[in-house]
């Protein structure tokens, strides 16, 4: 009789020992990932700026009328001193001020104006402004700072130096202080390729705005801008020419509409901080400044847009009547046609425009477009 042998037991010991080595693997990809990402948080909570509590201030009391804070941002003089002379002369004296934001050491006095209302009207501490980095933000935000002490000031307007108003002092001051909203030009930036997706997510995608650099503020909404300590960094940080040495061949050889171009601050800043605080119901999304852009093609058949310098011959009555009857803006990326309101009525979209020679000017002024004027007034008053 034969025996049958048993077959030997398979011996579990290998197929364990590759379980609890699979488990193990597993366990320390768990623990390595775990610390990857512990590491990845606090080098982002040291690199990227954590929001403050973000609270208004506590309104300042004032006696007598408010007053709207001219701003004006100069590379040096104002070569039209002559035209906002006119237009400051007959008004109250209280009902304005003047802050004027030019090149470091740059004064305004007797040899560098024409004008009396612009002496010792420069800020002491100024920056050297470049265009396309923060420093111009910095310069804006310098002249509010300076224009909220004065707790009187309850409107704000930011003009450049080739800015003139189109309407009389009176006018301008009615329109600006029946209105409880700040006007700042506001809309999606679709088209172009601004954003810096390091921004996020200190500035997310859906809260970036573009608008027009000149606007015009209430008291409450400058102080934002000036008590903002989160927003401008980003800016600063991110915000910045690219010198020549930091564009690559790729840069150089692809084409116009897939380049990537600088933020441009003083086109974003304050329209997206004013959203990053939710505040966009609490304006007029448009500017008071008219500006006319020159739609051209270059050499190389690249679309380039250009704000037109207005000269003696086409700053005629018939396009300053033009400027003065526009009556709604349509923003193209928003699908919005913006008609102009002031407090509820329709009004003109423009109190100012921009950037006319000293030629021009000098024809709004004998043609009266903007007001009466004699040139024998402003060299008795500079005398």
């Amino acid at each position: 009789m034969t025996k049958k042998r048993a077959s030997p037991a398979l011996a579990p010991a290998p197929f364990r020992r590759r379980l609890w080595l699979s488990l193990e693997f597993v366990a320390a990809l768990s623990v390595l990932a775990f610390l990857f990402v512990i590491l990845r948080i606090q080098s982002y909570s040291l690199t990227t700026p954590q929001p403050t509590l973000l609270l208004f201030r506590d309104p300042i009391p004032f006696s007598g009328d408010p007053k709207i804070a001219f701003l004006f941002l100069a590379r040096a003089g104002l070569n039209l001193d002559f035209v906002w002379h006119n237009f400051f002369k007959n008004a109250q004296v209280g009902n304005f001020s003047i802050y004027v934001h030019s090149k470091p050491g740059f004064k305004l006095d007797q040899s560098t104006t024409r004008s009396p209302f612009f002496y010792g009207r420069h800020l002491e501490d100024s920056v050297q402004v470049n265009w396309g980095e923060a420093s111009m933000i910095e310069a804006e935000r310098l002249l509010l700072r300076v224009a909220l002490e004065d707790p009187a000031n309850q409107r704000f307007v930011l003009l450049s130096d080739s800015c003139v108003p189109l309407y009389n002092f009176d006018y301008v001051y009615n329109y600006l202080m029946s209105s409880p909203k700040s006007f700042v030009d506001s809309f999606s930036d679709k088209k172009e390729h601004r954003y810096n997706e390091k921004m996020a997510p200190s500035i997310p995608k859906h809260k970036w705005r573009k608008g027009s650099q000149w606007i015009t503020l209430i008291r409450r909404h400058a102080e934002v801008v000036v008590d903002d300590d989160f927003i401008f960094p980003v800016f600063k940080t991110f915000c910045k020419r690219k010198l020549a040495e930091d564009i690559d061949e790729k840069q150089i050889t692809e084409p116009a509409s897939e380049k990537k171009h600088g933020c441009i601050p003083d086109e974003h800043y304050v329209p997206t901080l004013l959203s990053m605080r939710e505040l966009e119901d609490e304006l007029e999304r448009r500017t008071l400044t008219y500006t006319l852009w020159n739609n051209s093609m270059s050499e190389k058949d690249k679309r380039s847009w250009h704000p037109v310098t207005f000269q003696y011959g086409n700053a005629n009555p018939k396009e300053i009547e033009k400027i003065k009857n526009i009556n709604n803006v349509y923003y193209e990326t928003d699908l919005r046609t913006e008609w102009c309101q002031c407090n509820g009525t329709f009004v003109p979209c423009f109190l100012f425009a921009r950037k006319f020679s000293p030629g021009a000017a000098m024809r709004l002024l004998n043609e009266r477009l903007i007001g009466a004027f004699e040139v024998s007034s402003l060299l008795q008053e500079s005398s």
